[in-house]
């Protein structure tokens, strides 16, 4: 969750070439937002979700046996899904040389199955984060990306 977020908030920004200003209303909305699922995550998973003690190191989630199958498929969805992510917006940022304007359908990575690979990957980075924790906070995040994101997704392809 904290590089997901790490990522997000502090790398992402600082790669992103010059583009279209962000309205304040918006920006405001979208730093609410993240204190606030922030502290929801982070209040859920240190205070009410149990789990076993070193239940991350120990070799039953890392293999995955039966009974840790969830966590570990959810972690791999995490994983993969935040590859997808970072890939398809280094891809999306390079779409344009320095200056050139004008839309340009993306090439390459998952964009070569979905039209919008930085929203898939980012629906598949949370539904595994919530499968690997099993929180209904977690669950409640997944939905609210599925749902923005789901919809910015078949604008963007349209």
């Amino acid at each position: 969750f904290l590089f997901s977020v790490f990522y997000r908030a502090l790398i992402f920004p600082l790669l992103i070439r010059e583009g279209k200003p962000t309205p304040f209303f918006t920006f405001v909305l979208a730093l609410l937002f993240c204190v606030f699922n922030g502290y929801l995550q982070g209040r859920s998973l240190t205070t009410y979700a149990t789990y076993p003690p070193g239940w991350l190191g120990d070799s039953r989630f890392i293999t995955g046996e039966l009974n840790h199958v969830m966590r570990t498929s959810g972690f791999l969805g995490w994983l993969i899904g935040t590859a997808i992510n970072i890939h398809s917006d280094h891809i999306l940022r390079n779409l344009r040389k320095p200056g050139e304007t004008g839309y340009k359908i993306p090439r390459g990575g998952m964009f070569e199955y979905v039209s919008g690979a930085n929203f898939f990957g980012e629906i598949l980075e949370w539904f595994g984060f919530a499968l690997a924790c099993c929180t209904i906070e977690s669950l409640a995040f997944a939905l609210c990306t599925l749902f923005v994101l789901g919809s910015r997704a078949r604008q963007h392809h349209k």
